[in-house]
């Protein structure tokens, strides 16, 4: 769901949406202080964190959909199934 929400994200031309990961870009997390500070605490336990205009707003698990809406200001739909083994009246889940 969160690489779905970044994806579209990607699109909108007033917003600047970005996801780092600590084994590949450790350099974004040692250059904040704060991130660093929750990290070197308990790694596990704050993982993922959102950051928003320069906040931390979340930690621990992904923004919700209705979350990634209020940071944003966007409305997310989510995308409609087009059939498959799980989607739509295959019945075959």
């Amino acid at each position: 769901m969160i690489t779905s929400a970044f994806d579209a994200l990607q699109g909108v031309k007033t917003i600047e949406a970005d996801r780092y990961n600590l084994s590949n870009n450790p350099d974004v997390f040692s250059e904040r202080a704060d991130i660093l500070a929750a990290i070197k605490d308990d790694a596990d336990a704050v993982l993922p964190i959102t950051v928003v205009d320069g906040q931390i707003v979340k930690t621990g698990a992904y923004p919700t959909i209705d979350e990634l809406s209020d940071y944003t200001g966007l409305v997310f739909v989510p995308a409609e199934q087009t059939g498959g083994c799980c989607g739509g009246d295959g019945g075959c889940c």
